[in-house]
């Protein structure tokens, strides 16, 4: 259960900060993404927090599945749902890039995307403090 309330923590902070971040940066976040974080080439740092991802991916199935967890399914499944983003920033980045681009310049999609990335991390906090106790 330690595991599960840990990855709903985790994962809520890096939401939260990030958005917190975004707020007081304004266009500088913008400016920050496509410059460093996301370069024309793929940084090194994709293949490393790909394959960390993956296997973070692959450890929660294998505690839910050894520990049989209340409900670590549901963790479980929306940590896998990341792996579609993780292949797509390892195995297509060009795609990547344009679909990143093309979301800092459209107010309304990042509104649609702050907020629900704002409740996931809602979401994971009472997960982690209620459900996986």
């Amino acid at each position: 259960m330690l595991y599960f309330r840990f990855m709903c923590f985790l994962w809520a902070g890096i939401g939260i900060v990030s958005r917190v971040a975004m707020a007081i940066m304004g266009e500088q976040w913008a400016v920050w993404e496509e410059s460093q974080a996301y370069k024309e080439e793929r940084p090194a740092w994709v293949l490393v927090v790909s394959v960390v991802g993956y296997l973070l991916v692959a450890l929660t199935w294998m505690v839910y599945l050894t520990q049989s967890i209340p409900y670590g399914w549901v963790l479980a499944l929306m940590m896998t749902s990341t792996a579609v983003k993780i292949s797509i920033l390892l195995f297509n980045y060009s795609a990547f890039r344009v679909f990143m681009k093309e979301s800092l310049r459209d107010k309304k999609r990042m509104m649609v995307i702050n907020a629900s990335v704002v409740v996931l991390s809602a979401v994971l906090i009472w997960m982690g403090v209620f459900l996986y106790r």
